[in-house]
């Protein structure tokens, strides 16, 4: 068991990129047949091929995207990225615990922005 004791760098991934990340150290693992894959990276590698829709390049380009939108961050622009929301309904619900909320024309650029990658 592994204990860590204090974060040295902290990166954003969408799940596109995790995706593909993840597909290098299974293959890897595949390689190396007395190295047994954990539990917990095998489940991560079936989160992220069930729920990684873009690859890796589009995501990035979706996340530079959202962020040229006045009140995109990076985290929720990674969030909506990977949740990729339909509705103003869908997108409410990423900024659910933000001090701020956007208004309808907001609501409406950000999903014209992801309707061009969905």
């Amino acid at each position: 068991m592994t204990i860590f004791k204090e974060m040295v760098e902290e990166e954003y991934l969408t799940v596109s990129e995790a995706k593909e990340l993840l597909s290098e150290v299974e293959m890897e693992r595949a390689a190396d047949e007395e190295r047994e894959m954990r539990y917990e990276l095998a489940r991560a590698i079936e989160h992220v091929n069930r729920f990684a829709v873009l690859d890796p390049e589009e995501s990035r380009e979706l996340v530079a995207g959202l962020r040229e939108l006045e009140k995109i961050d990076e985290a929720t622009a990674y969030k909506i990225v990977d949740l990729l929301p339909e509705s103003r309904d869908e997108l409410r619900a990423v900024f659910a615990k933000e001090r701020y909320a956007l208004d309808g024309d907001e609501l409406d650029e950000v999903l014209n922005v992801v309707a061009k990658y969905a």
